[in-house]
C-alpha cells in the first residue's frame, strides 16, 4: 500500500466501506462525527465507496465526510482503498450498516495511542443484541472460525472476525494486504500475528446491534465462511498438509515395507497383500500432501501472502529444480529396478505360474517407487516455475540459487 501525502496528517480516520448503504450511512457518519467532536480528536470520516448506485456518495458528501472511490469491487478492495487514502495516523474501520457503536471508540484509540498495532473488537465480550447476529454465525460460524484461527496462529483474541477494529495505518500498510474479498478480515489478523513480536495485537469489548437495513446483508454465510476457512488453511499449510501427510506417508510406508517380507498376524487378524495395496495408497496420499504443502508454501510466500522466514529463505536458496529432478529420477529408477528384478526372478522359474501373493508383494513396492518418483519430478518442475525470477516479483522474494 502507498500513502497519500496531499493533506496534513490527522490522528484518526474512521473508515467505512460502503456499497449501497443509503438507509444507514447518515446515522453512522453522524455517530462517528459526534465521537470526534466530543473526544476532541483531530480526525476525519472516510467513506470508501464500492460502486454505490443508491446515492450513498451524495449523502456522505452532504454530511462533510470524505469519499474515496474504490476502483475494484469487494469488501477487501474497499478497505484497501480506504487505508491507502486515509489521512489519520490511526484508522478505525467498521461497517456502515449501523450495527457497530461508532459513538464509543475511545477504548480503541487509547490502545492505539499506547502502541498497539491492531486493536480488535470483541462482540462476545461486549454484548450482542437479540437478532443482531444469526444463530448460525453466533453459535457455529464465528466460534469455529475463531477457534481454528486461534489453534493455527495463536493471536490470543476471542473474536477473529469482528468488523470493528482499529490499527496503526503505517503498520497495516507495511503488511501489504492482498485479498479483495471477505478474506481481508482474516488476512489482517493473520499477517499481524505472523509479524509478532514486532506487532502488538490487543482486544477491547464492543457491542453489536441489529443493523438498520431493510435489505439482506452482503455477507453470504456458507460461501464467505468457506472463503475465510480456505484462507486460514492456505496461511497454515502445515495443519492442512504436513501433519496429516506425514502420518499417512509414514504409516503407509512402514506397512508396505514390513509386509514386503511376508504377512503379519496380530491375534486373530492377518495382514497381507490386500493391506499392502491400501497402505501404498495411503503412502501416496501422504506424499502428495507433503508435495502440495511445499507448492502452497512457495505460492503463498512468492505471492506476498506469507512472510518469508529465515528457514524458508535457506531452504529455497539451497534448493533447485535439478536436485528435485535427481531425487525423483532416483525413486523412479528404484521402482523400475525392483520391477526388473521381479522379471528376472520370474525368468529363473521358467516364466511359469506364480503365486498371486508373491507377485503382488513385489509389484507394490515397484509401483510405489515409480509413482513417488514421477510425482517428485512434476513437483520439481512446478516449483522451478514458481521460483523463476520475474519482473513482477516482490523485492524481497526468494529465488532458487
Amino acid at each position: 500500500m502507498t500513502a497519500t501525502n496531499d493533506a496534513a496528517e490527522l490522528e484518526l480516520t474512521i473508515l467505512m466501506p460502503c456499497l449501497n448503504e443509503a438507509e444507514t450511512l447518515e446515522v453512522c457518519i453522524r455517530k462517528a462525527q459526534g465521537f470526534l467532536e466530543r473526544s476532541g480528536i483531530a480526525g476525519e470520516v472516510l467513506i470508501s465507496d464500492n460502486g454505490s448506485t443508491d446515492g450513498s456518495q451524495e449523502i456522505a458528501q452532504r454530511l462533510g465526510a470524505r469519499v474515496s472511490h474504490a476502483p475494484r469491487r469487494g469488501y477487501g478492495a474497499a478497505l484497501i482503498n480506504g487505508i491507502e487514502n486515509a489521512r489519520g495516523r490511526y484508522i478505525i474501520m467498521g461497517d456502515a450498516d449501523d450495527s457497530y457503536d461508532f459513538e464509543n471508540l475511545q477504548p480503541f484509540v487509547d490502545r492505539l495511542r499506547d502502541g498497539a498495532d491492531l486493536v480488535m473488537g470483541n462482540r462476545f465480550r461486549g454484548g450482542i443484541a437479540p437478532g443482531a447476529m444469526p444463530p448460525l454465525h453466533k453459535y457455529l460460524g464465528n466460534p469455529v472460525l475463531s477457534g481454528i484461527g486461534q489453534l493455527f496462529f495463536r493471536p490470543n483474541i476471542g473474536d477473529f472476525h469482528c468488523g470493528l477494529r482499529g490499527f496503526n495505518r503505517d503498520s497495516i500498510r507495511d503488511l501489504d494486504l492482498q485479498t479483495t474479498g471477505m478474506e481481508f478480515a482474516s488476512e489482517m489478523v493473520v499477517k499481524s500475528t505472523l509479524a509478532r513480536p514486532k506487532y502488538r495485537i490487543e482486544e477491547v469489548p464492543t457491542t453489536l446491534k441489529k443493523d438498520g437495513r431493510s435489505r439482506p446483508p452482503h455477507l453470504r454465510s456458507w460461501h464467505d465462511g468457506w472463503r475465510h476457512l480456505r484462507f486460514l488453511l492456505i496461511f497454515a499449510p502445515r495443519w492442512l498438509f504436513v501433519y496429516p501427510g506425514l502420518v499417512a506417508f509414514i504409516l503407509g510406508g512402514l506397512a508396505v515395507g514390513i509386509l514386503s517380507f511376508g504377512g503379519v498376524q496380530i491375534g486373530s487378524i492377518g495382514f497381507d497383500v490386500t493391506t499392502m495395496v491400501y497402505a501404498s495408497a495411503l503412502c501416496v496420499i501422504g506424499y502428495q500432501s507433503l508435495l502440495f504443502f511445499w507448492l502452497t508454501k512457495l505460492f503463498a510466500t512468492e505471492g506476498g501472502f506469507l512472510p518469508a522466514s529465515e528457514r524458508y529463505r535457506r531452504v529455497v536458496a539451497n534448493w533447485s529444480a535439478e536436485r528435485g529432478l535427481l531425487l525423483g529420477l532416483l525413486l523412479f529408477l528404484i521402482g523400475i529396478a525392483i520391477g526388473i528384478g521381479q522379471v528376472i526372478w520370474w525368468s529363473s522359474l521358467g516364466f511359469g505360474p506364480l503365486a498371486a501373493t508373491d507377485v503382488v508383494r513385489v509389484a507394490i513396492p515397484s509401483a510405489l517407487g515409480i509413482m513417488l518418483g514421477f510425482q517428485t519430478i512434476l513437483m520439481s518442475f512446478f516449483s522451478g516455475v514458481l521460483t523463476t525470477p520475474r519482473r513482477s516479483m516482490p523485492d524481497d522474494a526468494v529465488i532458487e540459487s
